[in-house]
C-alpha cells in the first residue's frame, strides 16, 4: 500500500502541476501568439472540457479495461499533449490539443483518488487522501513560482519539456511497477477477460471471484435510489467548496491590490502564502479527521471558512488580510479530501470510481462557473461586493452540507 500511496501522491503532483500550468504561463503564450486575452483564455477553457470529459469517463474506462490501463492511457495522454506543447505549435493545434491535456489529468484525478479511498483501511482513508491532497498542493504551490523564475529568465517554454518528461516517468511506473495484494484490485483486465477466468473455478468460488473483480474493475452497477439525495446535496456540497476556494485564490491578488493599495508583486506572492497554509493544513486534516468523525471535522471546517471570509470582507489593512488569508488556507485545506471519503462511506458499496468521478465533476463545474461570476462582481460593483459573495457561497456550502449529512443519517437508519 505505501507503494501505491507514493506513486499516487506523485501523480497527484503531477496533477498539481499541469492544471496550474495554463494559468502561470498564459501571459508569455499570449505575447509569443500575438493573442488577447479572450483568445488566450480559449486555451484554458478547453483544456477544463477535457477535465471533464476526463473525469467522467473515467468510471467507464475502468470498468472495460482496469484501472491502470486507463491511467497508463491517461498519463499517456497528458504526455502527448505537454510534448506537443513544447514545440509551440501553431494557435489552432495548441487548442485542439488542449482538450487531451484536461482528459489526462481529469481522469487520472478521479481514478487515482478513488483508488485510494476504496483500498485504505477504514481509519486511514482520510490521512491517505489527505496525503495526495498536500502533494496536489505542492504541486499548485511550485508552478507558478517555478514558471515565474523561468519567465524572468526568459525560458518559460522549458516548463512544457519538463511536465512532459515528469508525465512520461509517472505513465511509465503506473505501467511497471508491482503493487502487491492491490495488483488484483487494480487490474489489467477488461470485463470480457476477467470474467472467462473464474468459470474455470469451482460454482462457488466462481461466485465469489466475480463479486470481487466486479468491485476491483468496476463492474456496472446502479446506485439505490434512497442514495440520490444524499449524492445530490453532496454535488453541490462539491460545487460550491470549489467554487468559493479558486474565486478567493484567483482574485486574492486583486483584493490586496485594491482595498490595500499593495503592489502587484506583493499582492501575488500572498496567493503563494495561501497554497503554504493549505498544504501545511493537509499534512494534519487526514488524522484530525479520522479522530474526531468526517462529519464534525467538515462543518468546523465549513463554519471557520464563513467566519474566515467574513472577517476578511470587513478588514481593510495589508496585515489583516494576509492573518485572515493564512487562516483561510488552514481552514480549507481538507475540505475536498475529507468531503471525498465521507460521501464514498454514505455511498452505495463498489461505487467509489463513479461515486468520486461525480464529486470531482461537480466540483470542476463550481470551479469554471464561480469564479466568473466573481470577475463580474468585480467589474459591476467593486472588491467588498465580491467578497461577501464569496462568504456568501461558504454560507450555502455549510447548508447544503447540513442537508447532506441528514441524508446521510437516513441512509445509515435505514
Amino acid at each position: 500500500m505505501r507503494k501505491l500511496i507514493a506513486i499516487g501522491s506523485l501523480s497527484y503532483l503531477l496533477i498539481g502541476l499541469a492544471m496550474v500550468l495554463t494559468g502561470a504561463v498564459l501571459e508569455p503564450v499570449i505575447a509569443h501568439y500575438g493573442l488577447d486575452y479572450k483568445m488566450g483564455s480559449l486555451w484554458i477553457t478547453d483544456q477544463f472540457v477535457g477535465y471533464m470529459i476526463g473525469v467522467l469517463a473515467a468510471p467507464l474506462l475502468t470498468s472495460r479495461i482496469g484501472k491502470r490501463s486507463t491511467l497508463v492511457i491517461a498519463f499517456g495522454c497528458l504526455t502527448v499533449a505537454e510534448a506537443a506543447y513544447s514545440m509551440l505549435l501553431p494557435w489552432s493545434l495548441m487548442l485542439v490539443i488542449a482538450p487531451l491535456a484536461g482528459i489526462g489529468f481529469g481522469a487520472a484525478e478521479a481514478i487515482v483518488g478513488a483508488t485510494i479511498i476504496e483500498l485504505s483501511e477504514e481509519n486511514k482513508k482520510a490521512s491517505n487522501m489527505a496525503t495526495l491532497e498536500v502533494f496536489f498542493g505542492v504541486g499548485a504551490l511550485i508552478m507558478p513560482i517555478g514558471a515565474a523564475y523561468l519567465i524572468h529568465m526568459g525560458v518559460w517554454q522549458v516548463t512544457f519539456p519538463v511536465l512532459t518528461a515528469i508525465s512520461g516517468i509517472t505513465m511509465l511506473l503506473w505501467l511497471t511497477l508491482s503493487f502487491g495484494k492491490a495488483d488484483d484490485q487494480i487490474g489489467w483486465q477488461s470485463r470480457t477477460e476477467a470474467s472467462a477466468e473464474p468459470a474455470k473455478q469451482s460454482e462457488s468460488e466462481s461466485a465469489l471471484g466475480s463479486s470481487k473483480q466486479a468491485l476491483a474493475h468496476g463492474e456496472k452497477r446502479k446506485y439505490d435510489r434512497k442514495v440520490y439525495p444524499f449524492l445530490l446535496f453532496g454535488m453541490l456540497f462539491f460545487l460550491a467548496y470549489v467554487g468559493m476556494e479558486m474565486s478567493f485564490s484567483n482574485y486574492l491578488p486583486s483584493f490586496l491590490m485594491q482595498r490595500t493599495g499593495a503592489e502587484e508583486t506583493s499582492a501575488a506572492s500572498i496567493l503563494s502564502v495561501f497554497w503554504l497554509f493549505m498544504v501545511i493544513g493537509r499534512l494534519f486534516v487526514g488524522r484530525i479527521a479520522d479522530r474526531i468523525g468526517f462529519p464534525v471535522y467538515l462543518i468546523l471546517s465549513a463554519a471557520s471558512t464563513v467566519a474566515v471570509l467574513a472577517v476578511s470582507a470587513l478588514t481593510m489593512s495589508f496585515s489583516g488580510l494576509v492573518i485572515w488569508t493564512c487562516l483561510a488556507g488552514l481552514t480549507m485545506s481538507g475540505m475536498f479530501a475529507v468531503g471525498l471519503v465521507y460521501v464514498n462511506s454514505r455511498s452505495t458499496a463498489g461505487m467509489t470510481e463513479r461515486t468520486t468521478s461525480l464529486m470531482v465533476a461537480a466540483g470542476g463545474i463550481g470551479g469554471a462557473l464561480f469564479p466568473r461570476i466573481s470577475g463580474w462582481l468585480m467589474d459591476s460593483y467593486g472588491t467588498t461586493a465580491t467578497m461577501w459573495s464569496i462568504a456568501c457561497m461558504a454560507v450555502f456550502m455549510v447548508a447544503v452540507f447540513l442537508l447532506m449529512v441528514l441524508a446521510g443519517k437516513r441512509l445509515k437508519a435505514s
